[in-house]
Parts: C-alpha cells; sequence; structure tokens
C-alpha cells in the first residue's frame, strides 16, 4: 500500500470567493462606487493569501520580546518585532486601511469599503487589525473632539497612506483595579502651569499595540492639594505620544510583555508612567463620555474581525471537506458533515449582514446623513453586534477545528490560532455582559430600544408578500415579545433587568440578524441572484429568535445558590412567582 500523504486546505482569492461578501457591497454600494471599490478588493483579494499572509506568518514566528537593557546596561525598555510585523504596518498604510474611511471619496459608502477591506485582510493579518481599530478609533475622537494642534500634527499620520509618516495608537484603559470598570482607575494627573499640558503618574495592567507612537489614555486630574474625584466622573482624557522629540521614551517604564492565550505576535505590556506628558482632550471629567466615540469605532472593528474569522475558518474547512477522504467518501459528500457546514455558513451569514448593516449607519453617520432613527439605531446596534459577533466567531472556530480531526489540534497546521485568536474578540471592548448591560443603558438613557424595533419592524414588513412571509411573522411575533419583555423589565428595577440583560441582549441580536437577512434574500430575488440567500433566512428563522422566558424571583434565588454553591432552603424553591402575586 502507498505510503499516504493528507494535502492541507489552500485559499484562493478571498474577495473572488466570496459570494456573500460581494452580494452584501452589491446591495449597499451605489454602482459608480460598487464598480470602483470591485477592482480593488479583487485585487486584494489575492494578495491577503500571498505576501501579506507571509508576513503574518513571519509575525507570529518571530514573536515580540522585551529588552530592557542595551548591552552597556543603560535602560531602553525596547519591544523587538518581526521583521513581518513591520511590513505589516506599511501595508496598512500603503493599503489606506485606515485612510480609505476619512478620505470619503465615495462619500458615506466610504466606511462600507473601508470595513470590506479590514474584514478582507483581518485574518491574514497577525491580528495587526488590533492597532488599526485603535488608530481608526483615535482618528475618529480626534475628528469629532479634537482641538487645533491634535488635528494638525496627529490627525493626518493615523490617516496617512505613506508608511513613513503614518501612526498607529494605542488604548491604554486597564488598570489593576479594573478592566471594563474603568472607574478604578487610579492614574493621576499633575497640571504643568496653565493650559492642556499635563504629567501622568500611574501603572497600566494591559496595554495593546505598545510600540505605537501615541496613545489614549484616562487618568484623574489632581488640584494643587492631590486632591481627585473618585469614580467615572472624575475621569479625563488624555493623548500621549510614547517617545519625545530624541526618540526616548516618554518617561514610561515597560515591565514585562504579557504572555496571552493568542495575538501572539501582537505586543500587549505591562507599563507604568512616571510623570509622562500628556495633553488633555475636551475638559476635565469629560473623559468617558469622549472616549465613547473611539470605543465605538472598536467596537464595530471588533465585529467585523469576528465575522471575517469565521468566513476564513469556514473557506478553510470548505476546502478541506473536499480534500480528505473517510469512511470511503470525501468529507464533502458525508450529509452529517455536510449539514454542519451548512450551519457554520448560515451563522456566518448572519454576522455578516448585521455588520454591513452597522457599516452602513456609521458610513451615514459619519458623513451627516443619518437621521435621528438611524443615529439611535447604530447606537444599540453597535455594542449588540460586537457582543454577539464575539461569541459566533467561538463556536464557529472551535466547530471548525474538530471538522479537521487531529489536525486542528496540532499547532505546526495553523488551526489552532483561528481558535485562539477568536476567544479574545469577547473581551476586548468590552465583555458580553458589559455590553450587554450597555444595551440596557442606551435603552434607559437614549430611548434606543423603540427606533430600532421600529426600523426592524419597517424592514421586515417590505417582505410580507415574498417567499419569506413566514418569516416575518416569526420577526413579528419575536419584536412584539421583545416589547412586553422591556416594559417588564423596566417595571421591575434594576436587579430583575440586570438578571436578563444577556438573554434580552441575544434576543434583540438574533431578531435584528432575522430580519436583516429576510431583507437581503428579499433583495437578491429582485435582483434574480440565485435562491442562497433564501434559504439561508429561512434556516435562522428556525430557531427562537427570543426566548425570553422571565425569571421570577425564585429563579433569580436559586441563581445566586447554584452561581455562588451556596446552601439551598428548600423554602426558598416554594416562593411564588412575580406573576403568581
Amino acid at each position: 500500500m502507498a505510503e499516504f500523504f493528507q494535502d492541507g486546505p489552500q485559499l484562493g482569492n478571498q474577495y473572488r470567493e466570496d459570494r456573500s461578501l460581494q452580494w452584501m457591497l452589491r446591495r449597499y454600494l451605489s454602482p459608480e462606487a460598487l464598480a470602483d471599490i470591485d477592482l480593488d478588493l479583487d485585487r486584494f483579494g489575492d494578495r491577503v493569501v500571498g505576501d501579506i499572509a507571509e508576513m503574518a506568518r513571519d509575525a507570529e514566528t518571530n514573536l515580540p520580546r522585551l529588552i530592557p537593557y542595551d548591552p552597556w546596561g543603560r535602560r531602553i525598555d525596547h519591544i523587538e518585532t518581526a521583521r513581518g510585523w513591520q511590513q505589516l504596518d506599511r501595508v496598512s498604510a500603503e493599503e489606506g486601511i485606515v485612510a480609505t474611511a476619512y478620505e470619503r471619496k465615495h462619500g458615506a459608502y466610504s466606511r462600507v469599503h473601508q470595513l470590506a477591506k479590514l474584514y478582507l485582510f483581518n485574518p491574514s493579518s497577525a491580528i495587526y487589525s488590533c492597532p488599526l481599530a485603535m488608530t481608526d478609533g483615535a482618528a475618529r475622537l480626534i475628528e469629532v473632539h479634537g482641538d487645533e494642534y491634535l488635528k494638525s500634527r496627529t490627525f493626518p499620520r493615523l490617516t496617512s497612506r505613506d508608511p513613513a509618516t503614518f501612526w498607529t495608537s494605542g488604548q491604554w484603559m486597564t488598570e489593576r483595579t479594573g478592566g471594563s470598570d474603568v472607574g478604578g482607575t487610579s492614574t493621576i494627573a499633575h497640571a504643568e502651569g496653565v493650559g492642556s499640558t499635563y504629567h501622568l503618574h500611574g501603572t497600566k495592567w494591559f496595554t495593546s499595540a505598545t510600540t505605537s507612537q501615541m496613545a489614549m489614555t484616562l487618568a484623574r486630574i489632581s488640584d494643587g492639594d492631590g486632591n481627585t474625584i473618585e469614580g467615572s466622573r472624575g475621569l479625563s482624557l488624555f493623548y500621549l505620544e510614547t517617545r519625545d522629540a530624541e526618540g526616548q521614551l516618554n518617561n514610561i517604564a515597560l515591565h514585562r510583555l504579557k504572555d496571552k492565550l493568542g495575538t501572539k505576535a501582537l505586543p500587549t505590556a505591562e507599563l507604568t508612567m512616571n510623570g509622562t506628558v500628556a495633553r488633555l482632550i475636551g475638559r476635565p471629567g469629560e473623559g468617558v463620555k469622549r472616549i465613547v466615540t473611539l470605543v465605538n469605532v472598536t467596537r464595530v472593528y471588533n465585529s467585523v474581525c469576528a465575522v471575517s474569522g469565521m468566513r476564513r475558518a469556514i473557506a478553510l474547512a470548505r476546502d478541506y471537506a473536499r480534500r480528505r477522504t473517510a469512511f470511503g467518501r470525501r468529507l464533502s459528500e458525508q450529509p452529517l458533515h455536510l449539514e454542519t457546514l451548512a450551519q457554520l455558513q448560515v451563522e456566518f451569514e448572519a454576522g455578516l449582514a448585521l455588520v454591513f448593516h452597522v457599516a452602513s449607519l456609521m458610513g451615514k453617520e459619519e458623513c451627516g446623513e443619518a437621521n435621528e432613527q438611524e443615529s439611535a439605531v447604530l447606537r444599540i446596534l453597535t455594542p449588540l453586534a460586537k457582543l454577539y459577533t464575539a461569541k459566533q466567531v467561538v463556536r464557529v472556530s472551535s466547530e471548525v477545528l474538530e471538522a479537521f480531526g487531529g489536525a486542528g489540534y496540532v499547532e505546526d497546521t495553523r488551526l489552532p490560532a483561528l481558535l485562539r485568536d477568536s476567544q479574545v474578540l469577547s473581551i476586548w471592548e468590552g465583555t458580553t455582559n458589559v455590553l450587554s448591560l450597555d444595551v440596557l443603558r442606551s435603552m434607559a438613557k437614549e430611548g434606543t430600544l423603540p427606533p430600532l424595533l421600529e426600523h426592524l419592524s419597517e424592514i421586515s414588513s417590505c417582505s410580507k408578500r415574498s417567499p419569506l412571509a413566514d418569516e416575518v411573522g416569526k420577526i413579528t411575533r419575536a419584536i412584539e415579545r421583545i416589547r412586553g419583555a422591556a416594559l417588564t423589565m423596566g417595571s421591575e428595577g434594576p436587579d430583575f433587568s440586570q438578571s436578563l440583560a444577556r438573554r434580552f441582549a441575544y434576543s434583540l441580536a438574533r431578531t435584528a440578524m432575522a430580519t436583516f437577512l429576510v431583507e437581503h434574500a428579499r433583495w437578491s430575488l429582485e435582483e434574480g441572484l440565485d435562491a442562497r440567500a433564501v434559504a439561508t433566512a429561512r434556516r435562522f428563522c428556525e430557531q427562537d429568535l427570543a426566548p425570553l422566558a422571565t425569571p421570577d424571583r425564585r429563579h433569580r434565588e436559586t441563581s445566586l445558590s447554584l452561581a455562588l454553591d451556596e446552601e439551598l432552603l428548600e423554602a426558598e424553591l416554594l416562593h411564588p412567582s412575580i406573576a403568581d402575586k
């Protein structure tokens, strides 16, 4: 018997082979914009599996390392990165992965173009998409809130296509006292005379993209007597450059690089600022309010990267299914394997529909074309897209590794990185629970739920007379169930609402995805395309879109016992539910 060697999966042009992306762009872009963008993405689709993939391979093979001292004992705190990582920086500038959104060559469509390019780039980038997310967020923050100094000095660098002048930005928020809870920030800012210049003192426990030329960070301004305002309302936003005019670190000491589960090529450091020179953005105490502009951008990036991660994993599994033979047939001929791949594709398509709806609204908002309803919808869909797609990509990546059998568990196939790198997406930019609570906050403070439900109803109603009438009915019933749950949550107090927040957010996200899939399917039929979009919408709507059984008092009391492994008295099980009272 001849010796057997299994062929691994191979990738072709990642734009040309992605009909889902092509159709999405065809629907959201004008014909003129699409004609121009299509050529750019087709070229880039080849590049991301060519030289860019080789750069990423080098970056992931030659991981960053911290060199604290030079050969003569001087403290230098130099982070050495791979040649491939440095080349990815050049490519990011040359390809305009940030710049495209701000050049606005195609007006509001420019953000869709830019995020489509990010979608192709991310899976081949060794997660260079992370510094780009913070760079884009910083650019948008400066565009909206920056003074003339920042707009003239920094904004052109963040949005440059010239590698010699292009800057990336860090985002230094996390401290020992808190991650998502920035109210625990202990970094202190001391004013330097009169004006916007301050000196920062404090330790940041987790700083991604520490080799960037600048960073945005939060700190508490101290008065002349050393007093500060505690909590989130005492935080102010600061801009800093990591090195001075002589190229020396800006009074920053790097302690170590983090040993992370994934994103290995990305330099992530723990550091202390010992009088770091920084510039105040906005007024004192407005830090949390201002940083939201940046975080909204990074959350959209997170969502795009999650969806692109799903797409790349499925592309690998699909190609492998045509190569691998088991039990006398190729995997592509095995009914159960086909069902598994089909369901993964449905999950991916749902995420893609949600993310590009957000991208379209984002482009309109940035160009001043969004109406009041669209702005409110964008506000609530941004955390929903981030929290839900981040969970989707972990599930999809895990299934794809399983589809490869043992090869999916072997590091030198590079397949395990799919799962390791996807796991961070539910943590960065707010965990699932934090974002679920942010959804509630947007509803309570900004009244975002009625505009969203109205938006979904308007979109789905256009398909009532299509072959998807049954699916429209399911969406309508889900919307009513969500509306009823929101009323109950509003009347029962914050603890009750928070206990339901994750389930409520998932129901909103699934209902929005179903709506956008139905809309896309109707459009595809009108365009004379094949029926895949219809099949996708129907499959996604087979599930319960809004399983919102209300947790009564007994449920919440037993949750306390189960969560903390505490004794549960029988009497607690006998409490009547709220509905029975």
